[in-house]
């Protein structure tokens, strides 16, 4: 650090190893007396130190003879490294002192370690926890392994003690802050370690239980409070103390006053933390108009969750009769009500693909503040934690264009104060408590109000009676009416009787909807036939893609058009209103005006054929640049040569990252362009995709859209009889069962895969199917079958001449020696493996051969070798987004860590592998996280919460008929024993 022109201040260290600089220049502190004597003047805070302090300080009771002359010689030999500075240490009433030079204090780390402690307190103290998180923090990262490390001496030995429990208490006063702002998920792996490292520190083991408990871990919650009150009472003979046996009550009793609490983001200058509160509404239209009796209605239904019961409405209406729009004013309206958020979110009950509502209740959540690690997996993990977010807050959830009850239900508040307004086609009759409202057409005063908004009351007045026509023609429909008058605004040069002889014209009117929406079919048909043929064809296609929305370069494809001018045409469509821009690049239809487009489509497209050609361009565009994304992933993979050539150019990308920016962006609108391409001409395509695009299975996010679509794409090839697709899509599902655990189904696929690639002399499939196969055996330690399958597969492999799959068959066949205790074999097959990943530059695949050594060097126990080469492997894994095998390294890291002798670290890797395999993995994979985790409680004297982990993990292996639940059952007995 620079402090004025030439000169560099000085730094000092106590908080690790004692040492000195001059700006970033090492100094020479000496030997480790002279260390300890810049120690014990540097926490002196620039006090005097008198000799006899110093030599107690450095000494103790038996200082040598020559004591004084030794401090002496200290002191010269500091004063001499400090050069230019010297003077900095001060000769003072026969004691010594470092003083500011030119009104420069030291700079030293634990003086920094104070302000930032400070600092955070104050910023708590005033609600800002984020702030006081932050700062906590940046104490912490301060420490540099034991502090006044090397150094001996009394004074040495007092601090470095006293070092240590403030650097425990700012730990805790942290993960307090941690549980305040929601982050328990996150915060057990560290105080499983830390309680393990610090067993008779009670207010840790209090914080652990409130993280387990707030994380849906009730019985290991309380699992660690029989385990302290057990190591208490053999250790000092004493009970818990207050808080902790409160605690204890307070969660078998499920006080709701212990559940997570809302999430906050904390401003520096608010008295009290600001919570999250949500504004999702969509804007409310400034021309609303009409519909005075609902909106009363609604007004009032709304104010009683005031009360003492949540309040539930649902308006029921067909397509385009203004339901959203009503409830979005109204919601609006309400605001006043519920001052802790709106939430809003569009169910897709009219789709083809309506939300999911696991997938919305995530969203809703982090919406709410919570972050990603603490939001569970499954449905009613994620309602019940939405409940309990929303307990006590007034919040008020607009769920727009349900499909049915089933879909709504686990969105619903559930709380006091609360309010779920919905809108659906269907009448949600089966919706216990629910207030249903009919919303009708407008009547035609109100129509022609709403009309003459847009319009303009001169152009209106002059012909009403044309207007009214107009609107009946739009069957007095808001949407219709509205895209109508749109129309006529734009255009000044048409009068409303040149818009009323347009809806007049019946032939215009389309008929395959149903009779509820002719009148908004016709007035999209009048936009329409006012497109240019290039405009219309462009509409026509892009309503073809089954995507939620569509990028701008897949569009292109669609159209067979070049970029610029794709954006420049779907533009001019976004002008018309007959297409949203959701974000830059990227496009959407309404889903009525999808219907349309649709309709359009199979009027209007000629040849017929184009409607093909126009969804055959655009799989070849996602089959190009999966394909890319692929290769770059995965250079020298062969996979890429067995897939069917694309027609189509897709994107290129310069790096991994954004091709797997690409791939994970895409993923649904992939996917459902793989579904839609079922049929005969386009089937082989789309299960390359799949195989191409693999890697949605391993992530976790995408997992069971891809399995859903595998499946649906499986059911069409045996409709077909198409025997090549089969064994592909076998292939696919193989990987995805076998992640998941399910290692008999996933062994059906692998055997079908097999034994149809055979029959085709399918190259790809024949080779990779025995390939899973081994793995598969392998897991079920069917050890000789998995060595016959693997070396199957890497004779086919060799003979393909597809190195990365080859060195993927020897990793494998390492895991098989291992399996049967050649271990300097299985070293030597990884080995192998890895050299041809690093030859090939195969970074993706490299992670997976570090993966395999780093198994085997454990083995071996080289564990220092096997650490390194997990975390390698685990850096790549993270890089690459593949949540599975992160979990798995993490997995294998707390083997290792047990196998070193160190529990309270495995008991940590473990935690952050169930986090990862949150998502995905199955249930077996997570039975063995939690097996290895009890193991690490049980070595760290948790054992009441290793059984805890242990019961879990054997009630899943009994349901799957696993015979791991005879070694789980094994661990068991001894504690059940004692």
């Amino acid at each position: 650090m620079d402090d004025g022109p030439g000169r560099e201040r000085l730094r000092f260290t106590v908080l690790g190893p004692v040492r000195a600089w001059r700006g970033a220049t090492p100094l020479a502190a000496g030997s480790p007396q002279q260390r300890a004597l810049l120690a014990a003047l540097l926490l002196r805070g620039g006090r005097t130190a008198t000799a006899a302090e110093l030599v107690d300080a450095l000494w103790g009771d038996e200082p040598p003879h020559a004591a004084l002359a030794a401090l002496r010689t200290y002191a010269s030999r500091l004063r001499k490294a400090l050069g230019d500075d010297a003077a900095a240490l001060v000769s003072e009433s026969g004691g010594y002192a470092l003083r500011p030079v030119d009104g420069r204090p030291p700079d030293l780390d634990h003086d920094h370690a104070e302000q930032y402690a400070s600092e955070a307190e104050k910023s708590r103290a005033a609600g800002d926890r984020a702030r006081a998180r932050e700062l906590l923090d940046k104490a912490l990262a301060l420490w540099d392994g034991e502090p006044l490390a090397g150094l001996a001496g009394p004074y040495a030995d007092t601090q470095r003690t006293r070092l240590h429990e403030w650097r425990l208490s700012l730990i805790e006063a942290r993960l307090e802050l941690d549980l305040e702002l929601g982050h328990h998920a996150d915060a057990v792996s560290e105080l499983t370690a830390l309680t393990a490292a610090h067993p008779l520190r009670e207010r840790l083991r209090e914080l652990l239980m409130l993280a387990l408990y707030r994380s849906g871990r009730q019985a290991e919650a309380l699992a660690v409070y029989t385990d302290t009150r057990r190591l208490l009472d053999d250790e000092l003979g004493v009970e818990p103390c207050a808080s902790l046996s409160e605690l204890q009550q307070r969660i078998l009793r499920a006080d709701t006053d212990l559940d997570a609490p809302p999430v906050v983001i904390d401003g520096p200058d608010a008295a009290d933390p600001v919570v999250v509160r949500p504004q999702q509404l969509p804007a409310t239209v400034a021309d609303f108009t009409g519909r005075s009796a609902f909106v009363d209605e609604l007004g009032k239904q709304l104010a009683t969750a005031e009360g003492s019961v949540m309040a539930v409405s649902a308006l029921t209406g067909i397509g385009g009769v203004g339901k959203t729009t009503l409830a979005v004013h109204v919601s609006h309206a309400a605001r006043e009500h519920f001052p802790d958020g709106q939430l809003y979110v569009d169910l897709q009950g009219a789709g083809h693909t309506p939300s999911e509502p696991e997938a919305v209740l995530g969203s809703f959540l982090r919406a709410l503040g919570t972050p990603d690690s603490s939001i569970p997996d499954g449905l009613e993990e994620r309602s019940a934690l939405y409940r309990s977010t929303l307990a006590g807050r007034r919040v008020l959830a607009l769920l727009d264009n349900a499909r049915d009850a089933a879909q709504v239900r686990p969105l619903l508040p559930g709380s006091e104060g609360c309010a779920a307004l919905i809108t659906s086609r269907a009448r949600l009759i089966d919706l216990a408590g629910a207030y249903l409202i009919d919303v009708d057409v407008m009547s035609p005063e109100e129509a022609l109000k709403l009309f003459t908004r847009i319009v303009g009351e001169e152009r209106v007045s002059a012909e009403r009676q044309s207007a009214m026509a107009v609107v009946g023609a739009c069957g007095f429909l808001p949407l219709a009416i509205r895209i109508a008058a749109s129309r006529l605004a734009a255009r000044r040069t048409w009068t409303v009787s040149t818009l009323a002889r347009k809806l007049a014209d019946e032939r215009r009117r389309l008929d395959e909807l149903r009779a509820g929406d002719l009148a908004v079919t016709a007035t999209f048909e009048l936009g329409y036939g006012q497109l240019e043929p290039h405009q219309a064809r462009a509409f026509r296609l892009l309503g073809l893609a089954d995507g939620p929305d569509i990028s701008l370069a897949a569009a292109a494809a669609l159209l067979d058009m070049d970029v610029e001018s794709a954006e420049d045409l779907i533009e001019s469509l976004v002008d018309a209103s007959l297409l949203e821009s959701a974000a830059p690049g990227r496009y959407r239809f309404h889903d009525l005006v999808r219907l349309y487009a649709r309709a359009c489509a199979e009027r209007d497209e000629h040849p017929p054929t184009e409607r093909d050609a126009a969804l055959s361009r655009l799989l070849d565009f996602y089959l190009a640049t999966a394909k890319e994304v692929y290769t770059l992933e995965r250079p020298g993979d062969r996979l890429a040569d067995h897939m069917a050539r694309p027609q189509y150019a897709g994107l290129a990308f310069t790096d991994r990252i954004g091709a797997l920016e690409w791939l994970f962006g895409e993923a649904r609108c992939l996917l459902a362009c793989a579904q839609q391409s079922a049929g005969p001409k386009t089937l082989r395509r789309a299960v390359d995709l799949l195989l191409l695009a693999q890697d949605l299975a391993e992530s976790g996010a995408d997992s069971r859209q891809y399995e859903h679509v595998n499946m649906a794409l499986l059911e069409a090839a045996r409709a077909m009889d198409d025997q090549r697709a089969q064994a592909r899509i076998h292939v696919a599902l193989t990987n995805v069962h076998t992640l998941a655990g399910r290692f008999d189904k996933a062994d059906e696929h692998a055997q079908s895969a097999m034994l149809l690639g055979l029959a085709t002399q399918d190259a790809f499939a024949s080779s990779y199917a025995p390939n899973d196969r081994g793995i598969i055996a392998n897991s079920q330690s069917r050890h000789a079958d998995a060595e016959a399958y693997l070396t199957q597969a890497l004779g086919a492999f060799r003979e393909d001449r597809n190195k990365p799959s080859e060195a993927s068959a020897l990793c494998n066949l390492s895991r098989v020696h291992l399996a049967t205790d050649r271990v300097d074999t299985a070293i030597r097959l990884a080995q192998e493996g890895i050299a041809i990943y690093r030859e090939l530059g195969a970074t993706r695949r490299l992670a997976n051969g570090m993966y395999a050594l780093g198994l085997a060097f454990t083995r071996a126990q080289r564990l220092e070798d096997a650490t390194e080469q997990l975390n390698k492997a685990l850096a790549i894994f993270q890089a690459s987004r593949q949540r599975f095998w992160e979990g798995m390294t993490y997995f294998r890291l707390a083997e290792t860590d047990l196998t070193a002798g160190h529990p309270a670290q495995a008991a940590n890797h473990a935690e952050q592998a169930l986090t990862a395999l949150r998502a995905i993995g199955g249930e077996w994979w997570h039975a063995n996280v939690l097996t290895l985790l009890g193991r690490a409680l049980d070595g760290v004297g948790q054992s009441g919460r290793a059984r805890v982990c242990w019961q879990e993990a054997l009630s899943v292996y009994e349901r799957l008929d696993s015979p791991e639940g005879a070694a789980v059952r094994r661990l068991l007995r001894p504690v059940a024993a004692a």
